[in-house]
């Protein structure tokens, strides 16, 4: 295999560390999920055209990329949240750069202007006129063509005497729910660590294909020769999105595979593990609680993730003969 082709190891790495997996995983684990990644990318490309074409489009829209995903309601609106704040850096840094004015400026408003009544808020009109904007851009949605409620050219008008509570809607709730669950399980993860391994975990979080490697990711998966006209830099960064989620839903069912295997063997592991706390050595290996997932547990974990999928199809193939298998997102 040429060096050329494997260009994400590391971000890969930091990904799987961020998931669960040891520091150092094995070379052979991370190409193959790369391998797994980039046909994934592929693939999502590749539908998202044929999308774009039945709607009379030759360029890819985010639109076109969501839709691929529209069934998992969590994912979707984790990535709606994704971009919405991704809006609001911009915007924010637009009017820093515009009407805002420096820090300093907006610092001494405060301090002059604040309301000092028993009744005021201790804020100044700047303040919040920044924190009404602010608002604003958090409640912006994205606005999907297949939603009942987009179905329409005219729209409900908001009340804005209505409780925030009551314009949640379920799609937010499940992704509220998931967003929790993730959160729980990152605390379990990070409850032993120092300061400085927290932190080091903190910096994986960071890892991205496309965050500042766009040229790079392009030429990774080719995108040049799948689609004839360049995608929106929002296509980029969905992409982006979805790469990291898809590295982390892979390390994750790989885990579990580990450790069905692990509970499987049993006692022997337990054995061993006793003997070699008993005595140690300096060239002794790592003990096999901590080794690392290998390309069988990755395989394992892919069959195991297209396996939902492939029974749905059985199930709806009526007609019997041959079976088209095609690869299910993650």
């Amino acid at each position: 295999m040429s060096q050329d082709k494997y260009r994400y190891r590391i971000e890969i790495q930091q990904m799987m560390f961020v998931s669960g997996e040891t520091e150092d995983p094995v070379p052979d684990t991370l190409s193959l999920i790369e391998d797994i990644v980039r046909e994934q990318v592929i693939e999502i490309v590749l539908q998202s055209s044929k999308t774009a074409l039945a709607r009379g489009s030759k360029s890819i829209s985010p639109e076109d990329v969501i839709f691929l995903i529209r069934h998992d309601r969590a994912k979707v609106n984790r990535l709606r949240t994704y971009l919405s704040w991704k809006d609001v850096r911009k915007n924010a840094k637009d009017q820093e750069e515009g009407n805002l004015g420096t820090g300093n400026e907006l610092l001494e408003d405060a301090t002059t202007n604040a309301n000092n009544g028993p009744g005021g808020t201790g804020k100044s009109a700047s303040q919040n006129d920044i924190d009404n904007k602010m608002k604003n851009f958090r409640k912006s949605k994205i606005r999907l063509p297949w939603e009942l409620q987009f179905m329409f050219y005219e729209q409900p008008m908001e009340n804005p005497l209505a409780d925030e509570q009551d314009a949640v809607d379920d799609d937010e709730k499940e992704a509220t729910i998931a967003s929790l669950k993730r959160l729980k399980t990152n605390d379990d993860r990070t409850k032993y660590m120092t300061k400085e391994e927290y932190v080091h975990w903190s910096e994986c979080r960071q890892a991205s294909f496309t965050f500042r490697k766009a040229k790079r990711f392009r030429e990774w998966c080719g995108l040049s020769q799948l689609t004839d006209q360049r995608p929106q830099d929002d296509v980029i960064d969905i992409l982006g999105f979805l790469t990291f989620e898809m590295v982390c839903s892979i390390t994750e069912e790989a885990l579990r595979v580990k450790a069905l295997e692990e509970e499987n063997l049993g006692d022997e592991i337990k054995i061993t593990n006793k003997k070699k706390r008993n005595r140690h050595y300096l060239f002794d290996p790592p003990d096999n609680s901590s080794y690392p997932i290998t390309p069988g547990h990755i395989e394992e974990a892919w069959r195991r993730l297209q396996s939902v999928s492939f029974e749905k199809r059985c199930i709806k193939n009526f007609k019997g003969g041959r079976l088209r298998s095609r690869a299910r997102l993650i």
